[in-house]
């Protein structure tokens, strides 16, 4: 399925139509189905948060909490409304872990147990609503909460904010979530993980990474997400699977859950300091203008060690500077920024095939 979705993309489909294919691996999405996008979904909870303060009654701002604190859990886990209802509040949110543990019961086996990582932000704010007396002992085992009951003021909430009804049920949450985080430029597997797939897309490029590797990898997305941090098109998030290190410096590699390959050259009073070791979880970045575009179908001569084949998505012209988006997979972005004068020379055009190099001294290794 991975190889005939990377075939797919280099006959040069619309990132649209591949997102499309994208999705409905992940989430079962047919064609004419919609989702929440990231706007969208903050405005709805954004619609609960203002629904809790609008009452003054102290036993409805108790009872819309929960709903809140359901809603949030789907939102940023992506669980199944029944897991959610499922769980132990006071036993289950890990504060330290900055994690959930979900009970998936479908089975009636009880043994079905899965970890979800959240944002410190998130995890901050479930623990400072548990740490209302009265909320605690609201939910002291389960919600306690008619599952009928939940979804209809998740109708009611989709409907103030102008959707149907039935793009705020959980199903529809949950699925948005799954593509709010490819968007987001999340690999396939940790979303598979998160969601609780049973049967991980795991091809060869995957299968070097442990369960605590993708924890890694789902954590880094989680907070890079909460802080708002700009988009992370140059940014390699991966593990070290080479160190050759010589006289004054060292050559790092790094493998993403992708399957792309980075190399970078750093000293090797850094490689100390950073505390580099092969297995070790890094990111790397690479500004924009380092990124060096060439029209090409084949691989071009060139001495820069970093070489991505892909498709140019976007054209961004300004009277100085050009930006080019371009594609070097499914999940992944890179983006060059050339002056516009060169950028004329190249002709370059939404769907034209190109080469995205840099080399390794474009490359700035971070521990996060």
């Amino acid at each position: 399925m991975k190889m005939a979705r990377e075939k797919t993309y280099k006959r040069g489909l619309s990132k649209q139509a591949l997102r499309g294919v994208m999705h409905r691996n992940i989430v079962s999405l047919p064609e004419d189905r919609h989702y929440l996008d990231s706007d969208q979904l903050n405005g709805l909870e954004q619609s609960f948060r203002q629904w809790v303060e609008e009452t003054s009654r102290a036993d409805v701002r108790l009872s819309r909490r929960r709903i809140l604190l359901i809603f949030l859990l789907i939102r940023y886990t992506g669980a199944k409304l029944n897991e959610v209802l499922s769980i132990h509040p006071l036993e289950d949110v890990n504060y330290g872990r900055q994690s959930v543990l979900f009970r998936n019961d479908d089975n009636g086996s009880g043994q079905n147990v899965r970890e979800v990582l959240i944002s410190e932000v998130l995890s901050s704010e479930v623990h400072s609503m548990l740490a209302d007396p009265e909320f605690r002992r609201s939910i002291e085992k389960t919600f306690g909460i008619d599952p009928g009951f939940v979804r209809r003021k998740f109708y009611e909430r989709a409907q103030a904010c102008g959707f149907s009804k039935e793009m705020g049920g959980p199903e529809m949450i949950r699925k948005s979530r799954a593509v709010e985080l490819m968007q987001n430029n999340m690999p396939l597997p940790a979303v598979q993980m998160l969601l609780g797939h049973s049967t991980p897309n795991l091809t060869s490029s995957y299968v070097s990474f442990s369960e605590d590797e993708m924890q890694q990898v789902t954590k880094y997305f989680m907070e890079k997400e909460s802080s708002r941090k700009t988009s992370a098109r140059n940014t390699f998030f991966g593990k070290i699977v080479r160190l050759q290190r010589g006289d004054i410096q060292t050559s790092v590699e790094l493998s993403t859950m992708q399957g792309h390959r980075v190399t970078t050259v750093i000293t090797n009073d850094s490689v100390e300091r950073l505390g580099l070791k092969e297995g070790k979880m890094i990111t790397a970045d690479v500004k924009a203008p380092y990124v060096i575009v060439e029209k090409a179908s084949e691989e071009p001569q060139s001495s820069a060690e970093n070489k991505f084949k892909g498709i140019v998505e976007q054209v961004n012209k300004g009277k100085v500077n050009t930006e080019y988006v371009i594609g070097i997979s499914e999940e992944t972005r890179l983006c060059s920024i050339t002056t516009t004068k060169s950028g004329q020379q190249l002709d370059l055009k939404k769907g034209d095939h190109v080469w995205a190099l840099f080399n390794c001294f474009a490359v700035v290794l971070r521990i996060d």
